[in-house]
């Protein structure tokens, strides 16, 4: 069977039992190298992805895919709104709500809250804030009941439960015959949520939509629609749709807009663990250089034979630039099998090391995300596994460069 010479040559070189020991471990810790390498940068870009989607699985449940507010904060009319926005066929769900800022004060603790008023029923349709509630649930919220739901953090500061009651001070004041005076309301607890997020968990209150209108002295007026679309990346498009439909009255956002800073951090970190991950696959690429140089001195007399016989200072670099990238193909291919199995199974091998070891990687006490999430992506895997042979193969460029610079006559002066 017809084989090109340099492919036959560099091929037997690569198998071929060597006088020279060393040079074998040399070239068999690079190829563990770039495996190891690899892997490593699959797996830490696939956790990423992991966090990334929960942190935003979670922000999400609690934030919207998008809003449609009025310029000055207040939006009438909402019914009507809701069905004109609804025609829109991405968008899935669409809830009122009243935003505002308010204090609570309760065992002698005081503390400031975001205050949202919303209607239960709907309010289900944009988030998944009644599926993460340890206490009561979000349908204890009846429209002048005056309950209030808070925040396990925002509850553990008030040193509050089910059943207890809180004080609520709104920024609007009442004028009496005696002066102006702060509105006051007591607020039964009714329930308590837990998302998983800080941010959320320690400074967010619901009360029933209703209720909230009436202490902020709203009358018939919301803050805002809040909006669920099919696929939360398209909503810039609907966004710009909406805002194309419904006139240039409303102010519409989306969660690319009110987390944006928040999502470029974490794409940020992703890029800079890659770049330096890379670092790692780099070092082991360069071990093939010192691997090609000996192998270069090593074969010095079977060099000047090969050219004595008529093969070119180009075949001659083509033979071990073929010898140089099956060890970078061997240990890319494993590497990338290596790691897409490890990121599919972190799940199950974390756990297993913690057992082993005793201990904890993320303990529930201390982080709210307890299990390292793993999301594999096949753009990841082929960014790695093309950035892996590729330092490879340019790493081979120098040792077959002066391998194929290799005089016949030096060469066998001594032989």
């Amino acid at each position: 069977m017809f084989r090109p010479l340099e492919l036959y040559v560099g091929l037997r070189y690569t198998r071929a039992k060597r006088r020279n020991h060393f040079i074998s471990f040399i070239s068999l810790i690079s190829m563990l190298g770039i495996m190891l390498g690899a892997t490593a940068l699959i797996t830490v870009l696939s956790v990423m992805n992991g966090f990334e989607q929960e942190l935003r699985t979670r922000i999400l449940g609690m934030a919207s895919h998008a809003t449609v507010s009025g310029y000055n904060g207040r939006l009438a009319g909402w019914d009507t709104l809701k069905g004109e926005v609804e025609a829109n066929r991405r968008v899935v769900g669409v809830a009122p709500y009243v935003q505002a800022e308010g204090m609570l004060s309760a065992s002698g603790e005081v503390s400031g809250a975001l205050i949202r008023g919303v209607l239960p029923a709907l309010e289900a349709e944009v988030s998944t804030v009644g599926e993460h509630m340890p206490l009561g649930s979000m349908e204890a919220l009846v429209g002048g009941g005056f309950g209030v739901v808070l925040g396990r953090e925002l509850a553990a500061t008030l040193n509050v439960t089910l059943g207890d009651r809180v004080t609520l001070v709104t920024p609007q004041a009442n004028v009496t015959p005696v002066g102006v005076l702060p509105r006051l309301r007591r607020l039964e607890v009714v329930g308590i949520f837990e998302v998983g997020m800080y941010e959320y968990d320690r400074g967010t209150a619901f009360l029933h939509l209703d209720d909230a209108r009436l202490l902020y002295q709203l009358g018939d007026e919301v803050s805002g629609l809040r909006l669920k679309l099919d696929d939360l990346f398209e909503a810039p498009r609907v966004a710009a749709e909406l805002g194309r439909d419904l006139g240039s009255n409303y102010w519409i956002s989306d969660w690319t807009r009110q987390h944006a800073n928040f999502f470029r951090a974490v794409r940020t970190e992703k890029t800079v663990m890659f770049i330096i991950l890379s670092l790692i696959v780099a070092v082991a690429a360069f071990n093939i250089v010192s691997t090609l140089v000996m192998v270069v001195t090593d074969k010095q007399a079977d060099i000047a034979i090969l050219r004595t016989l008529g093969v070119t200072p180009g075949q001659v670099m083509l033979i071990f630039i073929v010898q140089g990238t099956v060890i970078g193909l061997v240990g890319t291919l494993l590497g990338v099998i290596g790691g897409v199995t490890l990121a599919l199974n972190v799940e199950t091998v974390v756990p297993l090391i913690e057992r082993m070891i005793g201990t904890k990687f993320l303990s529930p006490d201390v982080y709210y995300i307890s299990e390292l999430p793993s999301q594999l992506d096949a753009a990841d895997v082929a960014r790695v596994g093309v950035l892996a042979f590729a330092l490879t193969v340019l790493a081979t460029v120098y040792p077959a460069w002066r391998a194929s610079r290799t005089q016949p006559a030096e060469a066998l002066r001594y032989e």
